[in-house]
């Protein structure tokens, strides 16, 4: 049996199912799958993205229109949905929705979280560092409490191997070396896991690529989707993959394989 979690940026969840992300959902034979950057409000999720591929969805909506927004399908009835970190600026563009599925011996939660990138300027450059100093902290008392695997958009590429052009993007948001910190710090000292890395340790393994030059056809790409666990979840993860076809956004879904059941 065991438990199949996806994670995957849609770069707008209407245009991401004019391009077959629904059917390949169905095809894709998840437990649970996190989606990030969903670009929509409830109004244009209702009747048509609450239910995808058999499993409900659970929201976490951006304030503002077409921005921002996660959610979580799953197949299983959780016990409890929480939305938002608590941090009203963070919690208005809609970045964190976690999902339990606690029973008695048992506390475990999936979260599907989008990083914000700092990457249109110095102004969201220093929000992405006040998110990493909210999430840093909530993440290490979460796992304090229980087991959780953490799937999204981190708007990090951690290592060199993490990225094509690792010497020319060192100055580039996603890449500078206060965020490459915060995530060593996240793995070393709050204990977390990289459970991609832990399966598949090759170079040129990649979820994003940008829109421009020929990134895509050049394999010009970034590792910025992540799996993040807690030790104990993470060693029960035994086969991870990047999907490259079909494309229905700039990132790739990553699909990784726990022998756990809810």
């Amino acid at each position: 049996m065991g438990f199949r979690l996806v994670t995957l940026n849609l770069n707008g969840i209407r245009s991401a199912a004019n391009k077959g992300f629904v059917q390949w959902a169905e095809q894709s034979q998840a437990d649970c799958m996190g989606v990030q950057e969903v670009k929509a409000q409830a109004a244009d999720v209702a009747g048509r993205f609450e239910q995808v591929a058999g499993m409900n969805g659970h929201f976490h909506y951006a304030q503002k229109k077409g921005y921002s927004g996660v959610g979580l399908y799953t197949r299983h009835e959780p016990s409890e949905v929480i939305t938002g970190l608590g941090e009203r600026e963070f919690d208005d563009e809609g970045r964190y929705v976690e999902v339990r599925f606690d029973k008695p011996g048992r506390k475990l939660s999936i979260i599907s979280c989008y990083f914000p990138s700092g990457s249109s300027g110095e102004e969201r450059q220093l929000a992405k560092y006040r998110f990493l100093d909210v999430i840093y902290p909530h993440l290490l008392s979460l796992k304090g409490q229980r087991q959780f695997i953490l799937v999204g958009d981190v708007n990090i590429a951690h290592k060199e191997i993490d990225l094509k052009n690792w010497k020319g993007n060192q100055k580039n948001s996603g890449f500078l070396p206060e965020e490459r910190a915060w995530m060593t710090r996240l793995l070393e000292e709050a204990g977390l896991v990289d459970v991609f890395r832990r399966l598949n340790d090759k170079a040129e393994q990649y979820t994003w690529w940008s829109n421009r030059g020929q990134a895509w056809a050049k394999n010009v790409g970034w590792r910025l989707d992540y799996h993040l666990a807690t030790p104990a979840l993470a060693a029960h993860a035994h086969r991870e993959q990047i999907h490259l076809e079909p494309r229905f956004s700039d990132h790739a879904p990553l699909t990784i394989d726990y022998d756990f059941t809810l």
